[in-house]
């Protein structure tokens, strides 16, 4: 079995990783993540993906090399991680009532032969309509500042949402392991 590498330097994506209980390294990739001009972001979030595996192929010539990103939409537009207490805010009440999109591109880089599969997992989530008071008790307790949309959906941000409809739940993460092990089978690494 070809070594597995992980492009990233996320916590989120290496908790989701050691899931499948594979033996695998983390590298965080080095990337230019600008957007190109007039690049739709679903776009954007392909070619980082692509590009974070890709970036590693010389380091690791013999391996599985995972790269993912990430891009939360709202009407359209890109969310991005907050930052702070006041943005995250903003980005909530913004969100009330609201579907976001969350598109993560995943990519399966092969680095010997050069083959890669690449996809975009979509997960909707439409949040409750939130007041100040809602939005104040789940920044506190959870402090999403590092989080696209200012949502942690596997902690108290559950509370925040009215339905959520997709295929991989791990993708609102920033990882869509089912499509991954779907990936790993068409290289030979078969998960029970």
């Amino acid at each position: 079995m070809p070594a597995l590498i992980l492009a990233s330097s996320s916590s989120y994506r290496k908790t989701l990783l050691q899931r499948l209980h594979l033996p695998f390294q983390c590298a965080s990739p080095d990337i230019d993540e600008t957007p190109s001009v007039n690049e739709p972001p679903e776009q954007l979030t392909q070619r980082l993906a692509l590009q974070k595996a890709q970036s590693l192929q010389q380091a690791f010539p013999q391996h599985l090399i995972i790269g993912s990103d990430q891009v939360v939409l709202l009407d359209g537009q890109p969310v991005s991680k907050p930052g702070s207490h006041l943005e995250a805010t903003r980005q909530l009440r913004a969100s009330s009532g609201q579907t976001l999109t969350f598109s993560t591109a995943l990519c399966l880089l092969n680095s010997a032969s050069g083959n890669y599969q690449l996809i975009v997992e979509p997960y909707r989530v439409t949040f409750r309509q939130l007041d100040d008071a809602q939005i104040e008790r789940y920044l506190s307790r959870e402090k999403p500042y590092d989080c696209a949309g200012s949502f942690k959906s596997e902690g108290f941000g559950i509370s925040l949402v009215h339905s959520m409809q997709g295929d991989d739940p791990n993708s609102l993460i920033g990882l869509p392991l089912i499509k991954l092990c779907d990936m790993l089978a068409k290289e030979g690494i078969y998960l029970p």
